[in-house]
């Protein structure tokens, strides 16, 4: 069969036409993935967001439900539980946990706001450090230079 296709070519085009890309998958042209970008460093020292009204509520649904069920060692079902309940609860009944959210985001916005403020002026504290000294360097290297010239002229 000279010339003709040959079921696997045709199977191969009709698997091509039905391939999908998949979201996420970066490909350079060559059907190779592209390296990742790196993650940006965290700071330590940056206070950390506040907890929901829901995890609020879920840090004393956690101890209650363990008092209730001591031998349950399921993560899932407690988060399950939790959830289930969250959700039958009326706003009232809610109203104590988003209360104590309330405050903790005001807290968290207070501590983030002075973070901002010492990241702010640390950074430029290194900066006219880092001027100064270099300004320094330039100096000095600038006033090698002239000496050396100096000493060539005289020679």
């Amino acid at each position: 069969m000279k010339g003709g296709k040959s079921k696997a070519d045709t199977a191969k085009k009709a698997d091509n036409k039905l391939s999908v890309k998949r979201k996420g998958a970066v490909s350079d042209g060559a059907g190779r993935k592209a390296a990742k970008k790196e993650k940006a460093v965290k700071d330590p020292n940056k206070p950390k967001r506040p907890a929901s009204a829901f995890f609020v509520f879920m840090e004393d649904f956690r101890q209650q439900f363990k008092e209730k069920h001591p031998n349950n060692k399921s993560v899932s079902v407690v988060g399950k539980a939790g959830g289930d309940k969250w959700k039958s609860m009326s706003e009232a009944e809610k109203a104590p946990f988003v209360a104590k959210a309330e405050k903790r985001k005001a807290e968290y916005n207070k501590t983030m706001a002075a973070y901002n403020k010492k990241l702010a002026e640390g950074s430029n504290a290194d900066e006219d450090e880092d001027e100064s000294d270099k300004s320094k360097s330039e100096v000095n290297d600038e006033d090698d230079e002239e000496e050396s010239e100096e000493e060539e002229d005289d020679d």
